[in-house]
C-alpha cells in the first residue's frame, strides 16, 4: 500500500477500499504519511466526496486509532452535544452546566477554532487559570464532582482526528462533509457518551451554507451514531446571523455568564434551552426543567464549580483588548441583514482565530454587535465595535465588515426561527 495510489484513487473519483482507508488513517497517525500528502487526499475528498460505506469505514478507522472511554461507573446518565461551528456560537458554555444542574453528566470534549468559526477551548482559555488539557483520571474526577466537564480530547482518543482536524483548518478542507462527519462522530463514539445531540448549523456563517447540505451532514452523523449504539438526534439551526451579540473569545465568555445569570440575548437563551431539552430527553430525564435551572441559579453554581475544578477563577476579570474601533450606521433605517460569515472573518482577522495551526489567539479580540436584524438604527449610532490588541489589524477586518450589513429605509423582516428542523434515526 502506498499513499500516492490512495490519493490518485480519490482524485480520479474512485471509491477507496476498506484496506486503503484503514492503512492511510493508521499511516498518517504514525507519521508515515506526511501532512502535504494527507492535505492532497483531504482536498480530493472535499471535491469528490465519499460513499456512505467509505464514511463509515473512515470513522471506524479513526476510532480504532486510539482508546475508548467508559462512563458506566457514573451514577448519572451521560449526554453530550456537538455543534458543527458558527459565529458567536458560545452555546456549550452555558449548556453543559445547565444540563448537569438538571441531573445528567456532561462529558463535553470540545475543539479549537476552525477557519472563521470560534472554538470552545479557545474561549474558555480566556478565563484566567482554566486548563483545557486533562488526563482521563482528571476528567472523571471533574465530571463526578461537578456533573460537567469541558476539555480537550485526550491524546489517546481518536489521535488520527486530532492531527487531521488541525490540518483541515489550514488547508481549505474544513467544509468536506465526510471529514466533518467522521471527525465529530469518531470522537463522540470513542468518548462513550450514552446519548448525543448534534447542533448542525445552516447559513452563511456555517460550513453548511444551505439546508440540503446541512441535512445531509445531519443524517450522516445520526446514522453513524445510531449504528454504534449511541442515541443520536440533530437539530438544524440558523447561522445566517451571528448568535448573540459577541464573536470572540473573552467577549463570548462574558455573554455566556450573563445567560447563566438569567439574562443574555434571547437567541442564545432559546437555543441553549432547546438543546438542553433534547439532551435531557436523550438521557431519560424528561421531567427536568432547564428553564428553572437557569432562573434559580443552579446552572450558575455548576459553572463556577466546573471552572474552578479545571484551575480557573470564575471571579477573575476577563481579558480586554487594548484597542477598539467603532463602526457606526451610515444612515437612519432598519438593519435588515448582518452576515454571520463576514462578522466571523472580521473576528478572525482581529486575532480571535488562527491562520496556521500553530498560531496563538488573542483572548480579547473579536466583534461586539450593537444591533441585530429587524432593529431600527440611526445615523451615527454604533453598529459594531471591533476589539484587538494589534490596531494594524483594523483595516483588514474592516474590509470584511464593509459588506456585512444592509440598512433599509423601512422594514419588515420575517423572523427566521433558530431551530429550523430536527433529524432523528429511522
Amino acid at each position: 500500500m502506498d499513499v500516492i495510489s490512495v490519493i490518485r484513487t480519490k482524485r480520479d473519483r474512485g471509491e477507496l477500499s476498506e484496506a486503503q482507508i484503514d492503512w492511510v488513517v493508521d499511516a498518517y497517525t504514525r507519521g508515515a504519511v506526511a501532512d502535504e500528502q494527507m492535505s492532497a487526499l483531504a482536498m480530493a475528498i472535499l471535491l469528490n466526496g465519499m460513499t456512505r460505506g467509505e464514511i463509515a469505514r473512515w470513522t471506524a478507522a479513526m476510532i480504532a486509532s486510539g482508546e475508548r472511554m467508559d462512563f458506566s461507573s457514573l451514577s448519572r446518565p451521560t449526554a453530550d452535544k456537538h455543534s458543527t461551528g458558527g459565529v458567536g456560537d458560545k452555546i456549550t458554555l452555558p449548556l453543559a452546566p445547565l444540563v448537569a444542574a438538571c441531573g445528567a453528566a456532561v462529558p463535553q470534549l470540545s475543539g479549537r477554532g476552525l477557519g472563521h468559526t470560534g472554538g470552545t477551548l479557545d474561549k474558555l482559555e480566556a478565563v484566567p487559570g482554566w486548563r483545557a488539557s486533562l488526563s482521563n483520571a482528571e476528567l472523571m474526577d471533574v465530571l463526578d464532582s461537578t456533573g460537567a466537564v469541558i476539555c480537550a480530547a485526550g491524546d489517546g482518543l481518536a489521535p488520527a482526528d486530532k492531527k487531521l482536524y488541525a490540518l483541515r483548518d489550514v488547508t481549505g478542507t474544513v467544509e468536506a462533509i465526510p471529514l466533518i462527519a467522521s471527525s465529530i462522530m469518531s470522537k463522540k463514539i470513542a468518548e462513550g457518551t450514552g446519548s448525543l445531540v448534534l447542533d448542525v448549523k445552516c447559513g452563511s456563517g456555517a460550513f453548511m451554507k444551505n439546508a440540503a447540505d446541512a441535512r445531509e451532514l445531519a443524517e450522516t452523523m445520526v446514522g453513524l451514531g445510531t449504528d454504534h449504539g449511541v442515541r443520536t438526534v440533530a437539530l438544524l439551526t440558523d447561522m445566517s446571523t451571528p448568535l448573540g451579540l459577541t464573536a470572540g473569545n473573552a467577549l463570548e465568555v462574558r455573554e455566556s455568564v450573563e445567560v447563566l445569570a438569567g439574562g443574555g440575548p434571547a437567541d442564545v437563551v432559546e437555543l441553549t434551552l432547546a438543546l438542553a431539552r433534547e439532551m435531557l430527553d436523550g438521557a431519560g430525564l424528561t421531567d427536568a426543567d432547564p428553564a428553572k435551572a437557569l432562573a434559580d441559579g443552579s446552572a450558575m453554581d455548576v459553572w463556577r464549580r466546573m471552572i474552578a475544578a479545571q484551575g480557573g477563577d470564575p471571579d477573575a476579570d476577563l481579558p480586554v483588548a487594548r484597542e477598539t474601533h467603532v463602526v457606526t450606521a451610515p444612515r437612519d433605517g432598519v438593519l435588515t441583514r448582518l452576515d454571520a460569515y463576514d462578522i466571523g472573518v472580521a473576528a478572525w482577522r482581529l486575532g480571535a482565530g488562527r491562520a496556521r495551526k500553530e498560531d496563538p489567539v488573542q483572548a480579547g479580540a473579536g466583534v461586539e454587535l450593537h444591533a441585530k436584524p429587524g432593529e431600527p438604527v440611526r445615523a451615527g449610532q454604533p453598529l459594531l465595535t471591533l476589539h484587538t490588541d494589534t490596531p494594524d489589524r483594523f483595516a483588514y477586518a474592516l474590509e470584511s465588515v464593509e459588506g456585512s450589513y444592509d440598512i433599509e429605509e423601512t422594514g419588515g423582516l420575517m423572523a427566521r426561527p433558530i431551530v429550523l428542523d430536527r433529524v432523528a434515526a429511522g
